[in-house]
């Protein structure tokens, strides 16, 4: 299956915990590649929410395909000058 990134992270951006999130393909020993949610939590919701919680709400909001296996926290999200998040950094640190 494709699974577009922008996609998936607009569906992310819906759960009232994530201020920021950044998918990305992972390696997987069995499907080869699988999908990867790097998520910046709301200040409020810091140790309140859990990867689990996550990735449980992600399978009942999206198509179990396009839904997030993996959650990473983080504090923040790397970014370019003008503000966008660098994803290719992100995705080169994965591939290591």
């Amino acid at each position: 299956y494709k699974v577009w990134p922008a996609e998936v992270e607009s569906l992310m951006y819906q759960h009232p915990a994530i201020q920021e999130a950044c998918v990305i393909g992972a390696k997987d020993e069995r499907r080869g590649e699988t999908v990867k949610a790097i998520v910046v939590l709301k200040e409020a919701q810091r140790d309140q929410v859990s990867e689990q919680d996550i990735i449980d709400w992600s399978h009942a909001s999206m198509a179990a395909y396009k839904a997030p296996r993996i959650v990473q926290f983080v504090d923040a999200l790397p970014k370019s000058a003008t503000g966008k998040i660098m994803w290719r950094a992100l995705q080169e640190q994965e591939s290591v």
